[in-house]
């Protein structure tokens, strides 16, 4: 029962929207990439969104819990933030969300989700 009480569970969504200084976008996925790198426990992957043909973007996080994410903040991620905040145009709005629905995730993660069931 425990196994599919988990498979109910929702995750959480860190999402940071924000708009770098001009052509400097590819930097901030770089430390961005590194960042996220880093983190294991409680990490269900992230995605960077970019608007095409500007220095906006997207930055979303998942995590089984919103707790996990203070957690993960080592060494390295506290010099990749430094390094990204000063490529902000404006600091970005961060907030956290629930995931309530997930629709056409690709198959291996369908069948990770699957086997915690099983």
């Amino acid at each position: 029962m425990t196994e599919f009480l988990d498979f109910l569970r929702h995750k959480y969504a860190y999402v940071a929207i924000g708009e770098f200084k001009p052509g400097t976008f590819a930097e901030a996925r770089q430390l961005y990439e590194k960042a996220v790198s880093t983190y294991t426990e409680s990490f269900k992957g992230a995605y960077l969104l970019q608007e095409p043909g500007t220095d906006r973007g997207i930055a979303i996080i998942l995590w089984e819990n919103i707790e996990d994410m203070d957690a993960h903040h080592n060494e390295i991620y506290e010099a990749a933030l430094k390094k990204i905040s000063h490529l902000f145009a404006t600091p970005p709005i961060t907030t956290f969300y629930e995931v309530c629905s997930e629709i056409g995730l690709p198959d291996e993660v369908k069948k990770l989700e699957m086997n915690k069931v099983s």
